[in-house]
């Protein structure tokens, strides 16, 4: 009776193999930050809104490698501005834009 097969598995395979398997997890995460539209690495622009509509809405605008977070407050916001036209809602969802005349 044989305890210890001694043509059996080698342990060291074991790590072998787990070793590839961690190659296949960090080639997977790589794929992931690439595609991802807030990737550091790229100078694409992205706008990421998180929590629409909700008062802990922020704004990420990446432009190239500068990232700028907008988070809510709650200041007045006050500017200078000239009404530009109405815009009216039909029955069935869709908007129009009806911009006015500039006044002599």
């Amino acid at each position: 009776m044989r305890f210890l097969d001694e043509e059996g598995e080698d342990p060291l395979l074991s790590v072998v193999n787990l070793v590839d398997i961690f190659l296949v997890v960090i080639a997977m995460l790589m794929i992931v930050i690439v595609q991802n539209p807030l990737n550091p690495f790229s100078d694409s622009k992205a706008v990421l809104v998180e929590n629409p509509g909700r008062p802990d809405m922020r704004i990420t605008v990446k432009d190239g490698k500068e990232m700028t977070r907008y988070e809510p407050s709650d200041e007045i916001g006050e500017g200078k501005g000239v009404r530009a036209g109405i815009t009216y809602r039909l029955p069935d969802g869709r908007m129009i834009y009806v911009p006015e005349t500039a006044k002599d």
